[in-house]
């Protein structure tokens, strides 16, 4: 089993085990911590963007054009902005840190 490190609104580290095949957003969701999403993980509401660490930004895979035209609506995105419903759970994301965004 692998985990991921889920760093919460108010800057709490959570280690959250993770099954591969699931969405990162339903990782989270399913955890219990406090994540969006109202298309069920078709990029269509944006409301599960996360902050991926600089150090896993690289390693994983390249926004797709749905992803990126989901960002471009959002305010305040880096270049390490994600939709956690676009990333897919494998053993080689074991230990992906990624923060979720502080309330508005």
């Amino acid at each position: 089993m692998s985990v991921a490190i889920v760093i919460d609104p108010q800057g709490c580290r959570h280690v959250l085990e993770a099954e591969d095949g699931w969405r990162l957003m339903e990782i989270i969701r399913d955890w219990g911590l406090p994540i969006g999403c109202e298309c069920g993980g078709a990029a269509s509401c944006g409301m599960c963007h996360v902050e991926v660490a600089d150090t896993w930004r690289a390693r994983l895979p390249p926004r797709s054009e749905e992803e990126e035209a989901k960002l471009d609506e959002l305010p305040l995105v880096t270049p390490n902005t994600r939709l956690a419903c676009q990333i897919l759970w494998n053993e080689e994301l074991d230990g992906l840190e990624v923060a979720l965004p502080k309330a508005a």
